[in-house]
């Protein structure tokens, strides 16, 4: 995790193309995911926040779905920047090498922002609720 006092500085290293208005009037939880080739992250989705993710090196792809049921694994593209919708399931999948991706938080509910606490796993490989 990226101290948010360093958000600014986050989204204009890795998300330069998205308004630093409209993503810095809130907390943004800047995060650098890290995912080995052959594993996979946690099935998951949120309540209240939407995510923006983007390759900055390496190899990686996502599984995404509307429901429980996954749907195909899309590989990621270099700079490429991905948005999850708030309640979309998805997955961040360890291709041929280490993948590395930016993250950031997109709260839905200005007054209850999105912690840790609120990730729904549906599947784990790793035994995390």
């Amino acid at each position: 995790m990226i101290n948010e006092n360093d958000a600014p500085q986050f989204i204009d290293q890795f998300f330069p193309t998205l308004s630093k208005q409209q993503l810095l009037s809130g907390k943004l939880s800047p995060k650098i995911l890290l995912v080995a080739p052959g594993t996979k992250l946690s099935w998951q989705y949120h309540h209240r926040r939407a995510e923006v993710w983007k390759l900055i090196q390496g190899s990686a792809a996502i599984v995404r779905s509307n429901t429980d049921v996954p749907g195909e694994s899309t590989p990621m593209v270099l700079n490429e920047v991905v948005q999850l919708a708030q309640g979309e399931r998805h997955r961040l999948v360890g291709t041929t090498e280490w993948g590395i991706v930016a993250e950031i938080w997109l709260h839905t509910d200005p007054l209850h922002p999105s912690d840790e606490d609120d990730i729904v796993r549906v599947e784990d490989d790793f035994g995390r609720k």
